[in-house]
């Protein structure tokens, strides 16, 4: 069978789902271009400034687009916020002040960012140098543990962060249903808790954002969903405008906030990003649903499986060696646009503890909503595939990784 005749039948498989992804773009693209017309964007708020960026009006009224399509009071949207750890990282100390406690009710957050919160010997400021008080809960099965949370929060506890992305874990991602649930639960335990959703990879994956169901401040990555795969780097941080403007006084200075930051000729690609991110998003997430179903039918543990509801763009794939593993990341790399001649191998990188291996041809460096396949080589040995700009690209790499490594039959199309 040539992989033309393989790809066909798969997609008759998984048709029903490919379907479901497409009506959540439909709502999300009309929710975007309602957002652009509501505040009549015009191609003169693409004009630059340089500088201070004082009077940036483009900058401003993207801001309010972001505010509009997150049902928030007021978005931080900047090129100045390099990641999404950066965003995070503003959100946290912007609100958070010396003998506060931040609660994690999703277990331990990511590598990268328990840097950001825990104190270790290089004294770099991280939340707990500052007197900053820092607990979880492990997930149970899954799920947020409520009565450990309940038990968790204590009268300082000022801000439950709830990471709805699985990141570099095996757990499941969190739908905006559970986030939902969690955060009336919250609210009956203690009313005046700040709730903070780590919202990257979830943008418009499905139709509720997580400030529309309770949440007060969220923030994420425009290399990711809502840059729409162009925006060349910049981050956000939206929720109530007394936090977003918490936030942009971390970003800049203290009483300064939003009042500068200049756009720097980013302002074009930006607002086309955001207006591009439902169907980049779709696209994505159909190539994820075709790769769990090929990556399981050759025998791979794949989570979510290819009929499960969707809410981050992460595929996980279960590897039964690291080999297997990093020859699926190297042919990833290989049916790259960019780089394909580059050949990937697991190493040191700042902020994980294990060598990581990462498959990233891609046009934005670290554009995780373009076709990436990464982890960190340790057991269970998991491959994060995540992106892709195009389905039909994430068809023909995932189809030619699996040939790759199980040799049973040449690469034809």
């Amino acid at each position: 069978m040539t992989i033309s005749e393989e790809i066909k039948k798969i997609e008759k498989q998984i048709e029903p789902y490919l379907q479901r992804i497409q009506a959540n773009e439909l709502y999300n693209q009309k929710k975007v271009l309602e957002a652009f017309q509501k505040l009549a964007v015009s191609d003169s708020d693409f004009n630059p400034t340089t500088g201070y960026g004082y009077d940036d009006y483009g900058r401003d009224k993207l801001e309010a687009v972001y505010s509009s399509v997150f049902k928030a009071e007021d978005a931080l949207v900047r090129p100045q916020i390099s990641s999404g750890t950066h965003a995070i990282t503003l959100a946290l100390f912007g609100v958070l002040r010396p003998n506060d406690q931040l609660l994690y009710i999703t277990g331990k957050p990511y590598d990268t960012l328990e840097q950001v919160i825990k104190s270790d010997d290089r004294k770099g400021g991280a939340l707990e140098d500052f007197g900053i008080e820092y607990d979880y809960v492990p997930l149970l099965d899954g799920d947020i543990n409520m009565k450990e949370v309940e038990k968790s929060i204590q009268s300082n506890t000022k801000v439950v962060a709830i990471q709805r992305s699985k990141g570099y874990d095996s757990r499941p991602s969190l739908s905006i249903e559970k986030i939902e649930k969690a955060i009336e639960e919250l609210r009956r335990i203690k009313k005046d808790l700040i709730i903070f959703v780590d919202n990257c990879y979830g943008e418009f994956v499905e139709t509720k954002e997580p400030l529309e169901v309770g949440a007060d401040i969220i923030a994420g990555s425009l290399i990711k969903n809502p840059g729409g795969g162009i925006a060349r780097t910049g981050g956000y941080v939206a929720g109530k405008k007394e936090l977003v403007e918490m936030a942009a006084f971390r970003l800049t200075a203290p009483g300064i906030g939003k009042e500068i930051g200049a756009s720097l000729g980013m302002l074009q690609e930006m607002y086309q990003g955001l207006f591009l991110a439902p169907h980049t998003v779709s696209e994505a997430l159909r190539g994820a649903v075709f790769s769990s179903y090929v990556l399981n039918s050759h025998g791979f543990r794949t989570s979510p499986s290819y009929h499960e509801k969707r809410t981050d763009l992460i595929q996980s794939v279960e590897f039964d060696t690291a080999e297997q593993m990093i020859q699926f990341c190297q042919t990833i790399q290989t049916q790259s646009p960019i780089n394909s001649h580059v050949v990937p191998y697991p190493a040191p990188m700042p902020g994980y503890e294990d060598e990581v291996i990462m498959a990233a041809g891609t046009f934005m460096q670290g554009a995780s909503l373009e076709l990436t396949a990464d982890g960190p080589i340790r057991p269970p040995y998991i491959a994060f595939v995540q992106g892709g700009l195009t389905y039909a690209h994430v068809k023909l790499a995932v189809t030619s990784a699996i040939y790759s490594i199980k040799n049973d039959s040449p690469f034809y199309m």
